[in-house]
């Protein structure tokens, strides 16, 4: 087989390129290319199966990547095995997510040239608000790695810009993808109030759902709502409030004390990870999304597929796609109270909700995976054509 018709995609979560990246592995694989998958397999954050990558032609590969720089070892280990993967599989393109997986795909072209390094980057960890030490440590460390890129796709507008100011137009290009796509046909649906995940969870029709959905992790920042959760719960409210987080994490302990310390026991669930999300979605009243960080956020768009509002923290991935008071409430992160108003309003207003959830709905539309194919087919496009010049002008 051709060296250029071997692509490594490289990621430091087990499971993302299932969870993300189908879309992507379905336009290479229809250019003709052979597709890698490099990732650490032991840890999935997402729902993991070799056996199914397998079946759609997707070869994998182990590595001991971790997703904390702290694991030097590790991850040195790990640039030796994607440089043993590049040699001996004839891999000629990595396209590579994931701050460390950015970091062993980039540091991959020091060591092989010739490599064409395409770089998804699910929000850069240096940002307007960001801490100070997040500029001193992580920019420069971009800004020295975007030599060693070739693309850069940024997944919304802050980040476009940041990547702009720090490439080399002559060396890079930057794209702006909206989120990695959602397929809208298949979330968009009519709630249904009396499906069997009410049931399952013991919810009546008078029951207030609230979900979210994501890792368990302190960037998610779960303990905010459900301390938002028990302040509703000493007024006096009509009916009764559920609050379920689909997503497992190394907080859940730290979350489930809190609960206990908090006596909601009865009133929030932790479900774990869920690999058939839509149904949870579908049942739900409306979505919260309180992180601290977010590069994006699909889970949200997901959730305004289905017809939800969102009741968000403020951050440059929810500005792409939550309008304050159209189809979402904002708060501060941090911000308890906020939180609790907010879910205390769209519970007592149904037609509130109702609205709200149309106008998700209707934005979402400019979320479609539709539009997101055209910029990556385009993308992919240019690095075959990159690839093509590189070889006839050596």
């Amino acid at each position: 087989m051709e060296r250029e018709k071997n692509i490594l995609i490289l990621t430091s979560i087990g499971g993302f390129l299932q969870k993300f990246e189908m879309n992507d592995v379905a336009i290479l694989q229809s250019y003709g290319w052979k597709v890698h998958y490099a990732s650490n397999f032991d840890y999935p954050v997402y729902k993991c199966d070799i056996d199914e990558l397998k079946e759609k032609g997707i070869q994998c590969h182990h590595i001991s990547i971790k997703k904390s720089p702290v694991y030097l070892i590790s991850n040195l280990k790990a640039l030796k095995q994607v440089l043993n993967i590049v040699h001996f599989q004839h891999i000629s393109a990595i396209h590579c997510h994931n701050p460390m997986g950015g970091v062993i795909g980039r540091l991959s072209k020091v060591f092989v040239k010739s490599l064409y390094v395409m770089y998804t980057a699910h929000g850069f960890h240096f940002y307007r608000g960001a801490p100070l030490k997040n500029w001193l440590i992580y920019y420069p460390v971009e800004k020295l790695l975007a030599r060693y890129t070739d693309q850069f796709i940024t997944i919304n507008n802050e980040d476009a810009v940041i990547a702009r100011k720090i490439v080399d137009e002559k060396v890079a290009s930057v794209v702006r993808i909206p989120g990695t796509g959602v397929d809208t046909e298949k979330f968009w649906a009519i709630k249904k109030k009396s499906n069997h995940i009410r049931k399952k969870y013991g919810m009546d029709s008078n029951t207030f759902f609230v979900l979210s959905v994501g890792e368990l992790n302190s960037n998610k920042n779960h303990a905010t709502v459900i301390r938002a959760i028990s302040k509703i719960k000493d007024k006096e409210m009509n009916g009764s409030i559920k609050y379920l987080i689909c997503g497992e994490g190394k907080q859940r302990k730290k979350l489930e004390k809190l609960i206990e310390k908090e006596n909601l026991e009865e009133d929030v669930i932790l479900c774990g990870y869920q690999s058939e999300i839509l149904d949870y979605y579908q049942a739900a009243d409306c979505f919260v999304f309180p992180s601290y960080r977010e590069g994006f956020g699909m889970a949200a768009i997901e959730a305004m597929a289905c017809g939800l509002p969102l009741i968000v923290s403020d951050n440059r991935g929810t500005k792409e796609y939550a309008i304050r008071n159209v189809n979402a409430f904002i708060c501060k992160a941090d911000d308890e109270n906020s939180f609790s108003k907010a879910i205390m309003r769209l519970w007592n207003d149904e037609k509130l909700r109702e609205k709200m959830g149309i106008m998700s709905q209707h934005n979402v539309k400019n979320y479609d995976l539709k539009n997101t194919d055209k910029i990556m087919k385009k993308a992919y496009k240019k690095m075959e054509k990159d690839l093509w010049e590189q070889k006839h002008n050596r």
